[in-house]
């Protein structure tokens, strides 16, 4: 494992966080982050997806629709490839853990339109990285979106006990907090930047 590709994974957990500095994913972000262990479980799903499917898309891209010139299709094929992808972890995590698959309900399924998906293989082509590197990033980017999903779960439960003005409860004090946190990760910008 090459520098670069350190580099590349740590910046996408960080600092070119898909969540906190690209806000893609926001709509599964403030919806399950109301309880820890759902958090984990969506965070460890979408982590999954984006390692797997950002690699499948780029040998789909570059094997597929750029030979035969069909670029503009990449669009459709990225969603269709990321469909089926969450319709296999749909199916593994019902069949090894339906507690986990109750409680993500229909977010799990959603997955599939998380704007964060398709933004990292769309990344992955625009920077044109390889497929190694397009895996560093995807995966990086998964543990990106669930380290930020966690800790928001985490203050989220610590919140419930505290006192909140009333005009700040529920949707304005987690995009306040989500506001805090992106600038907490963009702090480190100085300590690793992405190849462009």
């Amino acid at each position: 494992m090459t520098a670069q590709m350190l580099i590349i994974f740590f910046s996408a957990i960080f600092t070119d966080n898909i969540l906190l500095a690209r806000f893609l994913g926001m709509c599964s972000f403030l919806a399950v982050s109301r309880q820890i262990k759902t958090a984990v479980g969506l965070g460890a799903a979408v982590t999954f997806v984006l390692a797997c499917t950002s690699v499948l898309n780029w040998f789909v891209y570059h094997r597929l629709l750029v030979p035969f010139g069909l670029e503009y299709l990449r669009f459709i094929a990225f969603i269709i490839v990321i469909a089926a992808f969450v319709q296999f972890v749909e199916i593994v995590i019902e069949r090894f853990s339906p507690v986990l698959y109750y409680a993500l309900g229909i977010f799990l399924p959603l997955i599939t339109v998380n704007c964060a998906i398709l933004g990292v293989s769309l990344f992955m082509i625009i920077r044109e990285m390889g497929a190694v590197m397009s895996f560093f990033y995807g995966a990086g980017s998964g543990v990106g979106w669930a380290l930020a999903i966690i800790a928001m779960a985490g203050i989220r439960e610590k919140m419930q006990k505290a006192r909140i003005p009333k005009g700040l409860e529920g949707p304005g004090i987690t995009l306040i907090i989500a506001g805090i946190m992106a600038l907490a990760f963009l702090g480190l910008a100085g300590a690793l930047t992405p190849p462009q």
